[in-house]
C-alpha cells in the first residue's frame, strides 16, 4: 500500500493507494505519486478539490448554446478565444433560435477581433464556424435532438455538421453533466499514452469509441469521475512542457 496525502493545509487528507507495482488496469501499473502522469499520480491529484479547473461548459441552460460554444472551439482553438467568441456570438444573440440571424452575419461577427486575455485577437475559423452554427441553428428550429440519454443525445449530434465523437461527446458530457462519455482531445491522449494506457498507432475518429471505453474504464479503477479527470488532466498537460 501507498499512503499519501492530498490537499493543502488543514484540508489535507490521507489516502491509501495500492503498491505501485500492481495493475491498476490490464497492463497499466499504480506507479507513484510522486511521479507525474502516473496512475498513482492522476488518483491524488483528482482528490485535491479542483475549484480552479474550469468545466469546459459554457455555462448556459439551452442546448443551443452549448452546441454552439463546443463548435467554437477544437482544433488549434485556445479555450480563451472559444469563450470570448461564444460570448460575443451570444452577446449578439445568435443562440436565440427566435431571432433572425444568416451566416454572413455570423461571420461579420467572427471576423471582429476579440478580446482574449486583454489583447485583440482574430478568431481563426470565421468562415468555417459560421456556416455550422448557421446550420446547426436551421438543425434546432427543424429538428431539435431529445436527449433522452447521454447516448442517444451523442449519436443524434453526430449527424449535425462539423460534429464528430469529441465534439459531440463535450456537448452531451457539459449538457447532461454525464459520466458516460469522455471528450478524448490531443490533452488526454498526450496524457493516456505517456502511462500506458492507449497504445501509439490509433486513428481519430475510427479508435475513439476503444479509446473512450479505456479512459471510463480507468477512471472508475482509480475512483475519480471520468468528467474531473478530463479536465485535471486538460488542465495539468495543457499547462506542462511537451
Amino acid at each position: 500500500m501507498q499512503a499519501v496525502w492530498a490537499g493543502h493545509g488543514a484540508t489535507a487528507r490521507l489516502i491509501a493507494l495500492p503498491d505501485g507495482a500492481e495493475e491498476v488496469v490490464h497492463g497499466v501499473r499504480w506507479g507513484s505519486p510522486d511521479f507525474p502522469g502516473t496512475p498513482a499520480y492522476w488518483a491524488v491529484r483528482c482528490q485535491w478539490g479542483w475549484d480552479d479547473v474550469p468545466s469546459f461548459a459554457c455555462g448556459a441552460g439551452t442546448l443551443a448554446e452549448e452546441i454552439g460554444f463546443c463548435l467554437l472551439g477544437g482544433y488549434s482553438v485556445t479555450f480563451e478565444a472559444n469563450m470570448a467568441a461564444f460570448a460575443w456570438l451570444r452577446q449578439n444573440d445568435v443562440f436565440d433560435l427566435e431571432a433572425e440571424i444568416d451566416a454572413d452575419e455570423i461571420v461579420k461577427l467572427l471576423s471582429t477581433p476579440l478580446v482574449v486575455d486583454g489583447r485583440p485577437r482574430r478568431y481563426r475559423f470565421p468562415n468555417q464556424r459560421a456556416m455550422r452554427i448557421s446550420a446547426m441553428r436551421r438543425r434546432m428550429i427543424e429538428a431539435p435532438p431529445a436527449p433522452t440519454s447521454a447516448q442517444v443525445l451523442r449519436d443524434d449530434l453526430m449527424t449535425f455538421d462539423g460534429i464528430g465523437p469529441k465534439t459531440a461527446s463535450w456537448i452531451v458530457r457539459n449538457h447532461l453533466d454525464s459520466d458516460e462519455v469522455a471528450i478524448i482531445d490531443v490533452h488526454v491522449l498526450r496524457a493516456c499514452r505517456r502511462m500506458g494506457l492507449f497504445p501509439e498507432d490509433i486513428s481519430l475518429p475510427r479508435d475513439y469509441l476503444s479509446l473512450e471505453k479505456a479512459f471510463l474504464n480507468f477512471a472508475r479503477a482509480i475512483n475519480v469521475r471520468s468528467s474531473l479527470l478530463d479536465a485535471v488532466m486538460w488542465t495539468e498537460t495543457r499547462a506542462a512542457p511537451r
